[in-house]
Formats: structure tokens, C-alpha cells, sequence
């Protein structure tokens, strides 16, 4: 299974080592295509890319994947963006949200929760396992 990864990047690096953990531990079920999205650096190759090249780039992994995780809690444009895109791609998306943090969810996340293609969950970092196993069992 190709797994497509998505969390703030320039909307904010706070949560960087928390979505390490969660690609580790989605690895268990096949490639995450987005590693890099856990790291607090970019690479070399990465830094140099153009603003076109990152959105082709990106595009196409989200083409290529299975299923789209995405982090939500921290608000980010291009998470938006990503998950808008998936959506009209008919990809099985699961988006993330710590509700225990100072941030909302935006209503367009939360209305698309059709409960089988599109998932949204609150959750805390020690049920992610379970959340991950049901969503992608």
C-alpha cells in the first residue's frame, strides 16, 4: 500500500516529531511516499526545488497513492489543499485532529467526514495505532 502522508510544513514545523512517530508507525502497513514531512529539515535536493516542482512533485504521490493520512491540527494551506485534491480523486482519506490543542478544524474537514471514504478523528497520539489499524485493515 502507497500511503501519502500530509502535515504543515510552512504553515508550522511544531508538530514535526510527532508526525515521525506517525509515519513510523504507518510504515507497518506499507511505503509512506511523504517521509519527508516528519523530518525537520528538508534535504538538499528538497531545499532546491522550485515552488512548481514541490506541487508537481507532491501531486504526483498523491496520484500514485492508495490512501491519504493527513495531520490536521496544525492549519496549514496546503494540508487543505492536498486533502481537497485527494478528495476529488476519490482517494480513501483519514484526516487527524489532537482536539486537546488551542486550534480549531476547519468546517470544510469536518463536513467531509462521510464515515467510509473520507475520516475525520479526534485523537490522542497513544490511540493512533488503532485508529491506523482500523482505517487501513
Amino acid at each position: 500500500m502507497k500511503i501519502y502522508f500530509c502535515g504543515s510544513i510552512r504553515g508550522g514545523r511544531q508538530d514535526a516529531e510527532l508526525y515521525t512517530r506517525l509515519i513510523e508507525q504507518l510504515k507497518a502497513y506499507g511505503t509512506v511516499l511523504t517521509e519527508h514531512v516528519g523530518t525537520k529539515e528538508l534535504t538538499e535536493e528538497q531545499q532546491k526545488w522550485t515552488e512548481k516542482e514541490c506541487h508537481d512533485n507532491s501531486l504526483q504521490w498523491l496520484t500514485s497513492c492508495d490512501v491519504v493520512v493527513a495531520e490536521v491540527t496544525q492549519p496549514s494551506h496546503g494540508v487543505g489543499y492536498e486533502i481537497g485534491r485527494a478528495v476529488a480523486m476519490n482517494k480513501k482519506i483519514l484526516c487527524l485532529f489532537r482536539p486537546s490543542s488551542d486550534k480549531g478544524i476547519s468546517s470544510m474537514i469536518l463536513g467531509a467526514d462521510n464515515g467510509s471514504t473520507v475520516q475525520v478523528k479526534n485523537y490522542r497520539e497513544e490511540d493512533a495505532a488503532k485508529i491506523f489499524k482500523d482505517f487501513l485493515s
